[in-house]
């Protein structure tokens, strides 16, 4: 009886009647706030901030815009990221004095000082240099933040496979380049998704720190509409509804790409 007892109170139902509780908890919570400051919630407004519907003619509105700027500043960081931290981690577990030593420099600068600053200090002082442009400036610097902790995350990864698995390459006459490409990174991908999708997670929220450089992100539009409306509960939740539902699918995606994973190779 325990049991069945202890099934019925972790099974989905209950954790979906509890998720809603909690949400309407929250919402009560909000709703009592607001009425407290005489807020006046204004929610009929919002849709046509996100689309609208001209001779049945969809049109994006500024929000939607700005999840399209998010969505490719994302994606191209995402990728630069990642190449940025396996190169880093190579280097760090390289034989090369220097590539350690520059690996060192660039996590040490990068993890120890706040990512607002980088920004800046790309935008206002290397874009100029470089006549790079503020969305190129905010994709490097997010890159270049997120390939430093997704390189710890890679490390630790090669660092797990076990030492016979690289002696069994060895001996099979496989290269360096071939041991990591088809032994080593498929094994350590597998271990390491998990922690890459948190970090990918961190990278979508992050890039609302590039409004500050007034480029048009979802955060910056949303920032735009209540400069003009005053909407700002109503834009703001809704706002950090669409980071919610981003994150959301792409952990959705990453766990059903972590089940298909064939694993790698193994030797035995």
């Amino acid at each position: 009886m325990n049991l069945r007892k202890k099934i019925m109170l972790n099974s989905p139902v209950i954790d979906g009647i509890k998720f809603i509780m909690l949400a309407m908890f929250c919402g009560w919570l909000i709703y009592r706030g607001s009425g407290r400051i005489g807020y006046n919630w204004q929610w009929y407004q919002v849709p046509r901030y996100l689309f609208t519907f001209d001779n049945n003619i969809f049109t994006p509105g500024p929000l939607l815009e700005g999840l399209w700027v998010t969505l490719k500043i994302t994606a191209c960081s995402l990728v630069l990221a990642t190449v940025f931290g396996l190169l880093t981690a190579l280097l760090r577990l390289s034989g090369s004095l220097v590539g350690r030593v520059l690996a060192r420099v660039y996590l040490e600068v990068i993890r120890n000082t706040p990512l607002l600053v980088q920004i800046f200090f790309l935008y206002f002082v290397l874009a100029p240099i470089f006549e790079l442009e503020r969305f190129a400036a905010a994709v490097i610097a997010l890159s270049l933040f997120e390939g430093a902790y997704a390189s710890e995350i890679i490390r630790a990864g090669i660092v797990s496979i076990h030492r016979g698995q690289w002696e069994a390459a060895h001996s099979l006459g496989l290269s360096s380049f071939d041991t990591y490409r088809t032994v080593v990174l498929p094994q350590a991908l597998q271990r390491i998704l998990p922690s890459l999708t948190g970090q990918a997670v961190s990278l979508i929220k992050d890039s609302a720190l590039v409004s500050t450089i007034a480029v048009y992100d979802l955060t910056m539009q949303g920032r735009t509409i209540i400069a003009e409306t005053f909407l700002t509960f109503e834009i703001w939740f809704t706002v950090a509804a669409i980071y919610l539902i981003i994150t959301l699918v792409l952990s959705l995606i990453v766990n059903v790409l972590e089940k298909r994973s064939p694993g790698g190779v193994q030797f035995t």
